[in-house]
Formats: C-alpha cells, sequence, structure tokens
C-alpha cells in the first residue's frame, strides 16, 4: 500500500514559533515599564538592525539584487527627516513622511536601475550613494560634513521621547516584518523567488519581472529608509558622512550571510548576534571591524547557508515558513 501525501504550511514548530513571537511582542510593549534608559536605548538600536537586516534579505536573498549601495536610503531617510522637521513637522511624524519620500525616489531609481544586472546593479546603487551624498553637502541646513541636529525632538522630556521612540521603533519592526511575510507568502512571493532562481524561466511562465522586482525595491527602500530616520531620531545628529557611509550595508550584509541569507528566520537571527556582537566588542576600535569581517569570511567558507539555514537542514525546523512543505502519512506496505 502506497503512502498518501499531504501539502502543508504550517508545522507545529511554526505554530509554537507564532505563539513565542505574540508573547514576545507583549513583553516588548510593556518592557519601558522595567527597563533602564540605557537597555531601551540598545533595544531601539536592536529593532534597527533587525529592520535593516530584513530589508537587505528581502532584495538580495529572496529577490536576487544584491546591492551594495542600500546606505543610501538610510541616508535619505535621515536626511528628509532633519528637513521636513526643520519645515515644521511634528518629528516623529516626520520619519514616516521621510521614508514615503524615500520610497517615491526609489520608485523612480527603479525604472533605470532595474535594468541593470549582477555587479552592474551592485556597483550602480554604491554610486548614486555616494553622489547623493555629495548634493545632500550642498544643503546649506547640513552645513557640508559638519551636519546639523534633530532641534525640535529637543522639546520633549528625554525620558518620554526615549519611550516614544522604543515604540515608535518597535511598532515600525513588527509592521515591516509583518508586511514582508505576507508579501513573501502570496503569489507575488512566488514570483519574486521564481525572479531569482531563473528570470528567463519566471517569464515563460507569465511573470512581470520588471514589475515584481519593483514592489521588493521599493519595498526595501521605504524599510531602509524608516530604519534611518529612526536612528536619526534616537542619536539626534545628523552628519552625512555618518549616514550614508558604506558601513550600513556592510552590517546587513553581515548579518544575512552569518543569519542564513534567503532566509526569513535566518535575518532575525543574524540582527540578534551582530547585536550581541557589537554590544560586547562594540568598545574594542578596529578589532571590532576585524573580528566582522574574520567571521563574515569563516561562515561563508563553512556555513555558506548561514546559522539558520544550517539549522533547517540538519533539524528540518521552520519557524517562519514561506512556502509550502510535502509530508508523507503512512507508507509503502
Amino acid at each position: 500500500m502506497t503512502g498518501a501525501f499531504v501539502v502543508e504550511r504550517w508545522t507545529t514548530a511554526s505554530r509554537i514559533g507564532f505563539l513565542v513571537i505574540a508573547f514576545a511582542i507583549v513583553v516588548l510593549v510593556a518592557a519601558p515599564i522595567v527597563l533602564k534608559a540605557g537597555t531601551l536605548d540598545r533595544l531601539t538600536a536592536l529593532f534597527i538592525y533587525v529592520m535593516l537586516a530584513a530589508m537587505w534579505n528581502a532584495l538580495a536573498g529572496y529577490g536576487g539584487l544584491v546591492s551594495i549601495g542600500q546606505q543610501l536610503f538610510f541616508g535619505l531617510g535621515a536626511y528628509f527627516t532633519v528637513r521636513l522637521a526643520d519645515a515644521g513637522l511634528n518629528p516623529f511624524a516626520s520619519t514616516i513622511a521621510a521614508a514615503l519620500i524615500v520610497a517615491g525616489i526609489a520608485w523612480a531609481m527603479s525604472h533605470f536601475m532595474l535594468q541593470l544586472r549582477g555587479g552592474e546593479f551592485a556597483i550602480g546603487m554604491w554610486v548614486l550613494s555616494e553622489l547623493t551624498h555629495l548634493l545632500v553637502n550642498l544643503d546649506r541646513l547640513v552645513q557640508g560634513e559638519t551636519g546639523t541636529s534633530l532641534i525640535s525632538m529637543n522639546v520633549y522630556d528625554p525620558d518620554n521621547r526615549r519611550i516614544a521612540i522604543y515604540l515608535l521603533a518597535f511598532g515600525i519592526m513588527v509592521a515591516l516584518l509583518g508586511a514582508l511575510y505576507a508579501l513573501l507568502r502570496s503569489k507575488s512571493g512566488a514570483a519574486i523567488q521564481a525572479i531569482r532562481d531563473n528570470e528567463v524561466a519566471a517569464t515563460s511562465v507569465g511573470v512581470d519581472v520588471l514589475k515584481t522586482k519593483r514592489i521588493l525595491f521599493v519595498l526595501a527602500a521605504f524599510g531602509i529608509g524608516l530604519a534611518g530616520a529612526l536612528w536619526l531620531c534616537s542619536a539626534l545628529t545628523f552628519q552625512p558622512k555618518t549616514y550614508f557611509s558604506v558601513q550600513w550595508t556592510a552590517y546587513m550584509i553581515f548579518m544575512v550571510l552569518v543569519g542564513g541569507i534567503g532566509k526569513f528566520e535566518g535575518a532575525i537571527l543574524g540582527a540578534l548576534l551582530f547585536f550581541t556582537i557589537e554590544t560586547w566588542f562594540g568598545g574594542t576600535g578596529v578589532w571590532y571591524l576585524i573580528g566582522l569581517g574574520l567571521a563574515a569570511v569563516v561562515f561563508s567558507l563553512f556555513f555558506p547557508k548561514g546559522i539558520w539555514g544550517a539549522i533547517e537542514q540538519r533539524f528540518g525546523i521552520t519557524l517562519l515558513p514561506i512556502g509550502y512543505r510535502l509530508k508523507i502519512i503512512g507508507g509503502a506496505e
């Protein structure tokens, strides 16, 4: 007798995973009641790292669009926040408005950038980032590399401001991850992965390649723009060389490679690992950066699928499933 097959999307592990996530959300929302100011600041940074990792992973891991210029959107998110706040808009509202402007710019850029392939796209994004950096320096408000500050934030009590930024960053992170997860589980998500695996084959079955890539490109820009705006709200000071630094994309790549590229859980795990390393060793200066580089090389050589990729391959655990699983019920007799 031949065993039956069942196609499933949810597993016991994924159901438990969602319960754990729901519990973690409740705990983190209530965290400001008991946590100290320094801890809240560090958690805010963690939320931003998760956003950066998830957006780069979406772009490269699922869409196959490897970019080394995503600091372009990080810097623009911070820049437009300063600009809008200086024009009189509430600084918290400025973060959302700035990210929407960044998304609009990304949509316009996509009409020519998405015509590029492979290394051309990666280098092209870096060139645009450097060009934008130079243009932002010309703004008199920014005063070149001297920079400026998000002065309007000073009207808020420091403790209340810290809690508000923490909750805003957490809420945005959850919303972005939820939106990305829903996208990847939809028909558009299947099209995105089909394009990554074989663009010609995807086209042959009716996938609108350019439109699908544009959705992912704009979403990633929007999320990274929000991350840049939130980082500014926390740091207050805007210096173009800091926000348009390629180190931001380097951090994104590190988190995704170590956690597991093309794995939804991998980006989150990679951000947690990077956050831990930075917290423990960030004060060691150049050795910290050397350590990150060595870690990236080691993982590339010995764990090409990242930590979560290795766990999934070894134990078959998927906490946040994107696709479907074929489960065998019974067997031949």
